[in-house]
């Protein structure tokens, strides 16, 4: 959980040092941005307090300097929390080529498909099918059992 709950405070304190340090050069680089992306969301109260246009710029960033469609996709969960779920939806919808075999890409549809009121049956299965870890086939699997 973010802003301490589970997090080790001192460890949280040393590595927004260093990244504090690194920022200080004024040279980012791409593993500087991914730490401060992290950054973000460990300094955050809670998931929803997150500071998601913080955090999409990051993204933005990262783009510019590593593209790739899982940033980009992560790019989207940022945007459903600033522009809201249709503009998230067209960002994600636009890396299907890149991403219809990622489990990830199918779960980030089906949350933004519900919260849109429409149907996740199908990206919530596929997700579903595509996951190894126990413990997120059981979230999937709870998710896919909650739809009406």
């Amino acid at each position: 959980m973010a802003g301490g709950r589970r997090w080790d405070i001192s460890l949280v304190k040393s590595a927004l040092s260093r990244l504090a340090r690194a920022a200080a050069l004024d040279q980012p680089g791409p593993y500087q941005l991914e730490a401060a992306i992290a950054a973000q969301h460990s300094l955050a109260p809670s998931y929803q307090a997150t500071d998601w246009a913080a955090v999409r710029r990051l993204y933005d960033a990262l783009m510019i300097m590593k593209p790739s469609p899982v940033a980009r996709l992560s790019r989207a969960v940022a945007t459903s929390h600033v522009d809201g779920p249709e503009a998230a939806l067209a960002e994600v919808d636009g890396l299907e080529k890149d991403l219809s075999g990622y489990r990830l890409w199918h779960a980030t549809r089906a949350d933004l498909l519900s919260r849109l009121g429409r149907d996740p049956t199908a990206n919530l299965r596929r997700a579903l099918a595509l996951a190894t870890d126990p413990a997120e086939r059981e979230l999937l699997a709870r998710r896919l059992a909650s739809v009406p």
